[in-house]
């Protein structure tokens, strides 16, 4: 009877709460989506989705019912838009109700605390403010010194594997690559990713990622504590995990504390052992928030925000470039002649800022792998209030507060509707203008702080990586896999051969 009496008062409670939903039913009702049954909604499409099959299923959706869509999963209400109109104008929006974060952002609370990524309101106005001065054109071009000598160190690991025959992943080499970047222009260290030594700090970045990752394909995984409960032992891993990385970056937060304290940040070289370039540490601990320094944990909290960010969305980016590029050989020869003639073919010299923004096709070449494959291809965020729309089909709309925006980023790039044969490589496309359905660093208040940063450090890899090696295609295609970032199920496999200087050609 007991068990009887406690279904009864579920359902009529699950009753009473769709009943509640009536408005907001209403307030969609002029947006397409699948059957949604009374209670669950459409719970049962999500059996179809995982990471593999993610972008399958929702192309599938999005021909039979649109690129603006809703959908409810049990009381939630869900708008998926791959739409560009929609998009634009969400991303665009000032509203503070409209800039919260997807709740499943969340997953990384723990490790990156309110970091700039995760916070909201007046903290992420306070930290956005802060930290866009550190990508000034000054500092970025001290950051291009770091991003000449991490590249020549990849030149010479990539070098054992140019036998011109060998199909392997060049994932591997490039993450490392720049995780070394990243940790010396954000915390102004050394971690040498890419030595033969592998360090804890490093390697904890890489697990810890892999373990959110997979729990970001699980639903039951992303509740903190069903993910303690099934998994004590990964949720210890993860903990020990995060402590040693915030060990590691409070170590050094402290270093640099007392270096600036000693007055000795304009010395030669710190007691880190490193170049004094100004880091974005730096720039952190000399700033303040209503008149007052920033505590060691904030520092912290934007510092790791910058490691996971700085080099995960990099990395895949520049794999699937570089696999694109050895599968287009009319696009590598173009690359390689704008390269030669602007870098010249003296390999030892230093590349400059300046030699980097002159490199125009190599943009519209990051611009259309990125339009194929972002590195973030689906943006979240969850409305705190009504967001009015106007809209070419639909007409004047509002989706309620508390619902969840899922905005696919890859989808809309890759739409026949915004681009002619969408699903080729073509960075010609780029050459002479730009879709307003193009956003892979997402768009307006929130959008990547770091992007041209992320853009100068690709620029770089891919100039030295081309004129040193032919790339071959050679391996497996790659099968895209939704996760963090945009990630290849069977990596990035391609083969290298050390190209003749046009001198040796001619002996």
């Amino acid at each position: 009877m007991l068990l009887i009496a406690l279904v009864v008062l579920l359902l009529s409670l699950g009753c009473l709460r769709y009943w509640s939903q009536r408005k907001r039913r209403a307030a969609v009702a002029n947006l397409p989506g699948p059957y949604c049954a009374p209670l669950i909604g459409a719970i049962y499409l999500m059996r179809n989705f995982n990471a593999k099959s993610f972008l399958q299923e929702s192309r599938k959706h999005l021909a039979q019912l649109g690129a603006l869509q809703r959908l409810w999963v049990f009381n939630r209400l869900v708008i998926m838009s791959s739409d560009q109109e929609f998009n634009t104008q969400l991303l665009a929006s000032t509203e503070s109700s409209c800039l919260v974060k997807h709740e499943l952002y969340q997953l990384m609370k723990p490790w990156l605390g309110n970091g700039l990524l995760l916070s909201s309101g007046r903290q992420w106005q306070q930290r956005r403010k802060i930290i866009t001065p550190t990508f000034h054109f000054g500092i970025l071009e001290q950051f291009v010194e770091v991003f000449d000598q991490q590249s020549n160190i990849c030149v010479q690991r990539l070098a054992e594997q140019a036998d011109g025959k060998t199909a392997f992943d060049v994932h591997s080499y490039v993450c490392a690559a720049a995780l070394d970047i990243i940790a010396e222009t954000a915390m102004g260290t050394k971690i040498y990713a890419q030595q033969a030594k592998r360090t804890p700090y490093a390697d904890a970045v890489h697990d810890c990622g892999a373990i959110i990752a997979w729990r970001f394909l699980s639903i039951y995984l992303q509740n903190e504590l069903l993910f303690s409960l099934a998994h004590p032992l990964l949720k210890l891993r993860q903990s020990k995990l995060i402590n040693l990385m915030h060990e590691f970056t409070s170590n050094v937060i402290e270093q640099r504390r007392r270096a600036l304290q000693q007055q000795q940040l304009n010395d030669s070289v710190d007691e880190l052992g490193c170049k004094r370039r100004l880091a974005l540490l730096d720039v952190l601990l000399q700033s303040r928030i209503d008149g007052r320094p920033l505590t060691n944990e904030e520092i912290r909290e934007e510092v790791d925000t910058f490691m996971v960010a700085g080099h995960d969305t990099t990395t895949s980016a520049l794999s699937f470039c570089l696999w694109l590029i050895s599968r287009h050989a009319e696009v590598q020869a173009k690359l390689l002649a704008e390269i030669l003639q602007l870098l010249g073919e003296d390999r030892s010299g230093a590349v400059s800022m300046r030699q980097l923004n002159e490199l125009k096709y190599m943009e519209c070449v990051i611009k259309e792998t990125l339009r194929l494959y972002p590195s973030v291809p689906v943006v979240g965020r969850t409305l705190q209030a009504d967001f009015k729309y106007t809209h070419s089909k639909f007409g004047a709309g509002v989706i309620p507060a508390g619902s969840e925006i899922i905005m696919s980023l890859i989808l809309m790039q890759t739409d026949a509707n915004y681009y002619a044969e969408p699903e080729l490589f073509k960075p010609e496309r780029f050459e002479s203008s730009q879709s307003s359905a193009y956003a892979p660093f997402s768009a307006g208040p929130r959008n990547c702080v770091g992007q041209k940063f992320a853009q100068l450090e690709m620029k770089m890899l891919l100039a030295k990586l081309v004129r040193e090696f032919e790339l071959l295609p050679l391996g497996a295609h790659i099968e895209p896999v939704v996760s963090i970032v945009l990630r290849s199920a069977t990596g990035f496999q391609l083969g290298m051969r050390r190209r003749q200087s046009e001198q040796a050609k001619n002996l």
